[in-house]
């Protein structure tokens, strides 16, 4: 076993928000390569619906504070975690005022997607990555599960990439069906622009940015990939094949941790 320690960089776990594939994988894989002998640490949004209270999430004050600057804005990251105490396991959440609290998760209430879903991604990935940083953890496999994790990979590869913590890290992208069905706001490509990542780094998509784009984007700085739906977009998995990098194509739910395990160590 090579890959000791992995780090899930997820959309959803239940039973934080309703059921989905999506948010299954996000409770029951991490669990599993637990229980498989590797070291793990799992981070998703605190979206707003999650009940603080109900789920005993509380403030982490020794990870708080920083600020994150997009689009020349500053935003106070906000970490909190939960315990899993049957699991023992926790799950860290990356929360904002402006990005997650008194908001649903990426649509409102009647179903209309944010228009800033795509600075709220960006929040998320980087806050997940800087908090990583304040942990002195250094993971072997960073596993990266829906839209919101997409630009993980970018950031990885491009700006901490002589991080100690992250130096020696592969990073996987996981396929889903879901994702969103509108496209992000006109100014995405250029909020994504950080320190010495250009225009020229993320090329490879086209505007306006829709989710096809945007999985292009994660599988083009990943080291692997991993179908999770049985269904997926072609273009995406086909984009993943061209890129030369391990594909694992889906398997059943009962397979996937031991497919996963093994195909850790292979990327």
């Amino acid at each position: 076993m090579s890959a000791k320690k992995v780090l899930f960089i997820t959309q959803e776990i239940t039973p934080y928000v309703p059921e989905s594939e999506l948010s299954l994988i996000g409770q029951n894989l991490p669990q599993a390569i637990q229980d498989k002998g590797r070291e793990i640490r799992t981070f998703m949004p605190k979206w707003g619906i999650i009940n603080e209270r109900r789920n005993q999430l509380h403030e982490v004050i020794r990870l708080s504070g920083m600020n994150l600057i997009i689009d020349d804005t500053d935003h106070p990251l906000i970490i909190k975690v939960a315990s899993i105490q049957s699991a023992r396991r926790q799950v860290y959440f990356i929360d904002n005022d402006d990005y997650f609290q008194h908001r649903q998760m990426t649509t409102d209430a009647d179903g209309n997607e944010y228009e800033d879903n795509g600075e709220r991604a960006i929040f998320y990935a980087r806050g997940v990555l800087e908090t990583v940083k304040k942990l002195r953890w250094c993971p072997d496999i960073i596993h990266c599960h829906g839209w919101m994790s997409a630009m993980v990979p970018l950031y990885l590869k491009k700006i901490y990439n002589d991080e100690p913590s992250f130096k020696d890290s592969k990073v996987i992208y996981s396929i889903y069906k879901d994702g969103f069905n509108s496209n992000l706001s006109p100014d995405f490509k250029k909020q994504l622009l950080l320190r010495n990542i250009t225009l020229d780094d993320v090329k490879m998509i086209q505007e306006p940015v829709n989710y096809e784009e945007l999985c292009k984007l994660a599988i083009t700085y990943s080291d692997g990939v991993i179908q999770n739906s049985e269904t997926v977009n072609p273009n995406v998995l086909d984009y993943a094949h061209k890129m030369n990098i391990p594909v694992l194509e889906y398997q059943p739910q009962e397979a996937l941790a031991d497919a996963c395990d093994i195909f850790y160590d292979k990327v």
